[in-house]
């Protein structure tokens, strides 16, 4: 890389010294830290007026498809950038013990319904899954009572409130551990989907020649007293995309087999399915808080 001249050196100190009085220690380090890579990557890129402009737009475009509810414009830019997978990392580095955790997404809507055990959330078609298993702490241990906030999209590739067709609460609901840290979810095997590409990510996408899948998965966030809430995906084993996910949210640790089973299987009459249904299995860790 050529040397900084003295004069665009100068203006990166100054911005960076700008911001040393601010009183948090914290926000001081961030700012004065985003100062200087901002700065150097200016720099590196000879950044042009013409790219800085487009930038700009770009990130008021961005801006502007944020709607507070679904659509989080700036949390997929994110996603399709590393970054979040990156934040994801480096605030789980201590957690070897623990089920793995990956991106949020920008699909999550709170407050969706809390379902009894085996309960079917799923109010559109696709191929009948039983999706269970228990929630343990690091020692082993069976957690009662832990809430897992589950989400996915329909076999359309797309969530509710994102697709206004569908019920707000379809594919999504909230599920409590009985005393054996054991849980049961009825619902409908995930598809694959292309995250939205009619906005500025989309374009971004098409301009860098990357595709916008996503495998196949099921979006879970678990939660138990006393331990620190878990933000993971099960993803589809046998996905076509789970190697290139758009958003690098992969984990091998993650991928669940959806096992066929017929109507005579025991658990098809506990939880009421009539005909052949899919049965995953995946047991979560969660990690003392």
């Amino acid at each position: 890389m050529n040397k900084i001249p003295a004069n665009e050196a100068k203006i990166s100190d100054q911005a960076v010294t700008a911001f040393g009085n601010t009183p948090n220690p914290r926000l001081r380090q961030v700012l004065q830290g985003l100062v200087c890579h901002l700065h150097a990557f200016a720099s590196e890129v000879e950044l042009t007026e013409e790219e800085w402009l487009a930038g700009i737009r770009f990130l008021t475009d961005t801006g502007k498809l944020c709607d507070g509810v679904v659509r989080q414009e700036f949390i997929l830019l994110s996603d399709v950038l590393g970054l979040s997978m990156l934040v994801d990392a480096i605030n789980h580095r201590a957690c070897e013990a623990a089920t793995e955790t990956t991106v949020f997404g920008p699909f999550y809507i709170a407050g969706m319904p809390e379902r009894g055990q085996g309960e079917n959330m799923a109010f559109s078609p696709g191929e009948p899954a039983l999706v269970q298993g228990r929630v343990l702490d690091s020692a082993g241990q069976p957690i009662a009572n832990a809430l897992l906030d589950v989400w996915q999209t329909a076999e359309n590739g797309m969530y509710s409130g994102q697709d206004t067709e569908q019920p707000l609460a379809n594919l999504r609901g909230r599920y409590r551990t009985d005393g054996e840290g054991r849980f049961a979810i009825r619902t409908i095997i995930p598809v694959s989907y292309p995250i939205p590409t009619d906005g500025p990510v989309g374009r971004l996408l098409q301009a860098s020649d990357r595709h916008p899948w996503r495998p196949a998965h099921l979006h879970f966030m678990v939660m138990a007293e006393g331990h620190r809430t878990l933000v993971t995906h099960l993803f589809n084993h046998d996905d076509p995309y789970l190697e290139t996910d758009v958003v690098f949210g992969v984990k091998d640790s993650l991928k669940v087999v959806y096992q066929p089973c017929g109507a005579d299987h025991p658990l098809a009459a506990r939880y009421d399915f009539s005909g052949p249904f899919r049965l995953a299995t995946y047991d979560f860790v969660l990690e003392r808080a």
